[in-house]
């Protein structure tokens, strides 16, 4: 399938296992148009994915009540996918997925389950039995939505020897050691009480650590020593306008830093937003700068995809685009639209 003007992405939704709960689409770079090319079943609430750094197998979690991870061969031609088996994440809603440096484990975080967990992969991508998973105890003060742990993302770093964990329930970063498929306590991060601390983009220069915190909307900025796996605040900011009133249904999502490694983005669900921030080359320091509206409701997720930037509305059951204009980093709608329900997840091919 020679589609050379065009950049492939997947789409994770909250649709049920008898529908396409995973979409392959395609993106013109040029003009931000975007179509549906295929789709595939047998997956119930695929709302995170990850996809190796080959091209050949995408994991996708199962966010339900008793939680799966799945994985799938991507056909090298079409970019049709194939199960390659689901495993037990013992825990109830997984929301996130990722890849250790060497392709050799997958980590999932479990929501409402409090923990995460460690799966070997085998040579075609399927996995093995969890090899390892951690158990998070404890609470924070926002009784509605802190009232247990809740791990909301899991990523390893550039080493790939330590493992951090994104606690929103207990305002904690919590980092683990990995060896031989075994996760142990190394440290934990403490977070401002109720700041719900959700996902993590790390810098390309590898030297800052940028957090999405969920529920007070703001953006903590970390030096990154991943020599000693410890991570060191330098600066807390609000990923909302000054003058914005915030309300009960404002909360930050997604975040990730440009290519390019001057800007970071983070997306506002309520203000239905991404936050444009310039990145101090020389300190990490964040100065916020812009606010585009996504042209959706409840962009739980976006992506940086082919010179774009594809934001999903969640609520509003479409994916719109955007031009990123290289000197300033701000948003620029190219009008496009792609009707897709529930999209919660972009993943790059």
């Amino acid at each position: 399938m020679e589609r050379p003007n065009e950049v492939l992405f997947y789409v994770g939704t909250y649709n049920p296992e008898g529908e396409e709960a995973i979409l392959l689409c395609s993106l013109s770079p040029s003009s931000g148009e975007m179509k549906i090319l295929e789709g595939t079943k047998g997956i119930e609430n695929p709302s995170f994915l990850a996809v190796n750094s080959t091209g050949s197998v995408l994991y996708a979690v199962s966010e339900k009540d008793e939680g799966e991870v799945y994985a799938f061969a991507i056909d090298p031609v079409t970019k049709a996918l194939s199960p390659l088996g689901s495993r037990p994440t013992e825990g109830g809603a997984p929301c996130y997925v990722s890849i250790s440096p060497k392709q050799d484990y997958i980590f999932v975080s479990n929501y409402s389950g409090g923990n995460a967990n460690v799966f070997p992969v085998n040579k075609d991508g399927s996995l093995q039995v969890m090899s390892d998973q951690v158990k998070h105890v404890g609470s924070g003060i926002r009784e509605d939505r802190q009232e247990a742990p809740h791990p909301h993302s899991v990523i390893p770093d550039g080493s790939g020897k330590h493992i951090l964990v994104c606690d929103l329930g207990l305002d904690q970063i919590l980092i683990y050691r990995l060896e031989e498929g075994k996760l142990s306590k190394h440290r934990e991060i403490n977070l401002p009480p109720g700041s719900g601390p959700r996902h993590l983009a790390v810098h390309p220069s590898g030297q800052w650590i940028y957090l999405a915190n969920e529920l007070n909307c703001t953006v903590t900025v970390f030096a990154n020593d991943e020599q000693s796996g410890n991570l060191s605040i330098l600066q807390h900011v609000s990923t909302l306008p000054e003058q914005y009133n915030a309300g009960s249904d404002d909360t930050a999502s997604d975040i990730h830093v440009s290519p390019c490694g001057k800007f970071l983005y983070v997306s506002n669900r309520g203000q239905d937003s991404i936050a444009l921030f310039h990145i101090e080359g020389s300190t990490g320091h964040l100065e916020a700068v812009d606010w585009q509206v996504t042209g959706g409701r409840t962009p739980r997720n976006f992506a940086i995809i082919g010179g774009k930037l594809l934001a999903a509305n969640q609520n509003s059951d479409i994916i719109t685009s955007f031009s990123i204009d290289s000197d300033s980093g701000r948003l620029i709608p190219t009008g496009n639209e792609l009707k897709i329900k529930t999209p919660v997840c972009i993943q790059a091919l």
